[in-house]
């Protein structure tokens, strides 16, 4: 990926970046792998926003993504690149030697004709899928399982990849992006290779109104406003927070713990990312 940097012919083009799609090779998704996916606003089943400053945004369907891999000894061929607008990475569209159609996550240096394999007997090689019992130690991984089947839920976002560290018994030691490192179940699946679309991070919004294309609504401080609106608010000219800083509904907001309880998964967690 490559980051094109557009002429300031506006004060919103000014500053602003765009990827070159360059290793985009098709622009119509397969329908069949098509699902619709529906506005939600940031509201949940009552109609209650839990997510603030949502709403709007460009319509846009949603690409069923094989993240089981569970296509096992079947040779697929990558058709096609592709764009999709729910996710920082590039999809790939694979076809079966049956016939079956599937989008998976694009890995760095895939493109199309290359063939994929997924299996405990798959080869060590790009885009390639198998349990972590057959992956040597240090290789660079993706789309990794949290348990057995349950499909990849590490290492999904664009140029992430996770490190293989060491085996013991029934679990695996991994590496994350976050310097996390933790164990998870030797027979999870996971992917060979780095994600792509490296730069994705790299790219410059350049204006407001393009944020909004992406339904991610203004957030307004709390400073700003009256102290009917904010506990921040209030006060004559610019004027300090005064007191520890405070969401909008009063509960401090740094260092006060939100989480309940103890979660049963925090035995796996060999080396956390927070100092």
């Amino acid at each position: 990926m490559v980051i094109r940097v557009v002429n300031p012919t506006s004060p919103g083009r000014r500053g602003m970046s765009l990827s070159d799609f360059s290793e985009i090779t098709h622009d119509k998704p397969e329908k069949s792998l098509l699902a619709p996916l529906n506005k939600k606003g940031g509201r949940n089943n009552q109609g209650r926003i839990t997510v603030r400053h949502k709403g709007g945004g460009h319509s846009k369907n949603y690409r069923i993504i094989d993240f089981k891999r569970d296509k096992f000894d079947v040779k697929g061929i990558v058709k096609t690149i592709e764009y999709d607008p729910n996710r920082n990475a590039r999809i790939a569209l694979i076809q079966y030697v049956d016939g079956d159609k599937r989008y998976i996550l694009s890995p760095l240096g895939i493109k199309p004709g290359d063939t994929i394999m997924s299996g405990a007997g798959s080869e060590i090689k790009i885009g390639n899928a198998l349990p972590l019992k057959s992956i040597p130690l240090g290789t660079m991984v993706h789309n990794v399982e949290l348990q057995p089947g349950r499909g990849g839920q590490m290492g999904r976002t664009a140029g992430a990849q996770i490190q293989v560290l060491a085996k013991e018994g029934n679990t695996c030691t991994l590496r994350l992006p976050s310097g996390e490192a933790r164990m998870v179940n030797i027979n999870c699946m996971a992917t060979i290779g780095q994600l792509g679309n490296l730069d994705s991070k790299n790219v410059s919004i350049g204006k407001a109104g393009r944020k909004r294309w992406m339904g991610i609504k203004p957030t307004v401080r709390g400073v700003a406003m009256n102290p009917i609106d904010h506990p921040h608010g209030g006060g004559e000219g610019k004027s300090p927070i005064g007191g520890q800083p405070q969401t909008p509904w009063g509960k401090p907001a740094m260092g006060y713990k939100t989480r309940r309880g103890n979660k049963a998964s925090d035995k796996y967690i060999v080396k956390r990312r927070n100092k």
